[in-house]
């Protein structure tokens, strides 16, 4: 069967169409298709030049969109877990939790903070930017055109510090609070369906994990020297029961236990096969957990300063190999990071005010997740996909997020996102006399028969 790239990705934005009002979707289009086309700094105003309608409708009205729109991005993040949802045929929903900061910086900008970037900070040296950090939560979908899990991001939330939040007499909310808001939005939307969560030790806390239902499973990494603690014992005793038994060896201890010996398994880490040796045991980790029955997973690390890590999940029936990939596989938002700040604009917005701050990044988010899922759905498979010609790159396997964004641009390239009555040549026919309007709503764009 033939398949006309344009056609299925406008499709896709179809579906966003009930979370906006027919003004906010025509305007949606065009910043959408504008936003995938530009090839350098991305802005609004440049998104209107690409797309030829600088000239033609008043840029006001696209960065109203923005600032003045009544849509709402957890909404359109969910019409997008909808589509995930009927395209996973695997009975459990994986997701990941992280943070990134865009970095940033201007007087008036709403949510600004001075934060710790944590990618060009090391264990002795740590370096400050100005700038938004976005706590982010992921969905992970296995893609036909790459050997790797892709993560498609789909609830935001916009971290602001103590400093911040004081200036403007705001309650300060923590990332881990922020994180747990958006599971709870998670939960009700799957219903009774298994979700298995990765996230690193900055989330696995009693604030993230408490008040999950059973039907969720945590991945995470806890301290070396974290107090676990045994089931308590059942026998009856006056009072209230007991939640936790009696205090097990700390993590760092039972590594360096030579009674113990380290067992070895293989394991698909970070794209290879990789041997690791282990110790596991099951155990409470109150402080973080609750009471709920742990399988801890400690690792030895041959390189680097950390003699080794300690790993955790919530579903104490897992193999140490299922836990370890489980894990693994949170490097996936990572790599979504990288690819929405390189190529797709993520900390480029200039929005000042707190409605544009708090919509833009998402946009770009959500758009990142439209395109993957579009690409997934087809449009990999026809001549808009291949990538250019590099006998100097012959170890190439798979596609990137550069060959999806590529394959969109060249799909949009001879779209005309306004309606074509309504061209240059008509706005200049209006009589000299008459002061110039600018219409504010955009008409219609073309949909695909």
């Amino acid at each position: 069967m033939a398949h006309d790239p344009l056609r299925t990705l406008l499709a896709l934005v179809e579906v966003l169409r009930p979370g906006l009002t027919a003004p906010s979707f025509s305007n949606f289009i065009v910043v959408f298709a504008g936003w995938i086309r530009t090839a350098g700094v991305h802005a609004v105003t440049e998104a209107l030049v690409v797309t030829g309608v600088a000239g033609r409708r008043h840029h006001e009205a696209y960065h109203r969109f923005f600032s003045r729109g009544t849509w709402d991005p957890d909404e359109l993040g969910h019409l997008l877990f909808d589509v995930i949802f009927r395209y996973l045929q695997d009975s459990v929903i994986r997701a990941v939790l992280d943070d990134t900061l865009a970095p940033k910086k201007g007087p008036h900008v709403f949510g600004l903070g001075c934060h710790i970037d944590a990618v060009r900070s090391t264990r002795r040296h740590k370096i400050f930017t100005f700038g938004h950090v976005w706590v982010t939560l992921a969905i992970l979908l296995p893609v036909p055109f790459s050997h790797r899990t892709w993560a498609l991001p789909i609830l935001f939330r916009l971290y602001r510090n103590e400093k911040e939040c004081t200036k403007r007499g705001d309650e300060h909310r923590k990332k881990t609070e922020l994180a747990r808001e958006m599971l709870s939005v998670l939960e009700g939307w799957v219903g009774d369906r298994r979700v298995e969560v990765a996230a690193d030790c900055a989330y696995c806390c009693d604030t993230v994990t408490r008040g999950l239902p059973s039907t969720f499973v945590f991945f995470g990494a806890m301290r070396p020297d974290a107090v676990l603690t045994a089931q308590p014992e059942e026998k009856p005793r006056p009072g209230r029961p007991s939640k936790r038994g009696a205090t097990l060896p700390k993590p760092e201890k039972i590594a360096k236990t030579s009674g113990i010996p380290w067992q070895t398994c293989v394991a698909f880490l970070y794209g290879e096969k990789t041997r690791v040796r282990y110790k596991t045991f099951c155990a409470q980790w109150y402080r973080a957990c609750g009471s709920r029955w742990l399988r801890i997973v400690i690792t030895e690390c041959t390189a680097g300063a950390i003699p080794f890590r300690v790993f955790f999940c919530t579903d104490s029936t897992l193999t140490v190999v299922q836990i370890l990939e489980g894990y693994g596989q949170r490097w996936a938002i990572e790599v979504c990071f990288r690819e929405l700040k390189q190529l797709l604009g993520f900390a480029d917005s200039s929005a000042r005010k707190k409605e544009a701050v708090q919509r833009v990044a998402p946009f770009v988010g959500l758009t990142y997740t439209m395109l993957v899922l579009w690409f997934t759905l087809g449009a990999w498979r026809s001549k808009l996909a291949s990538p250019p010609v590099r006998p100097w790159y012959p170890h190439k396997r798979g596609l990137s997020f550069a060959d999806v964004l590529r394959t969109a641009q060249r799909a949009l390239a001879a779209y005309e996102v306004l309606d074509p009555r309504r061209d240059i040549n008509d706005l200049r026919k209006s009589p000299t006399h008459a002061r110039p309007v600018y219409i504010s709503r955009v008409a219609r764009p073309r949909r695909a028969a």
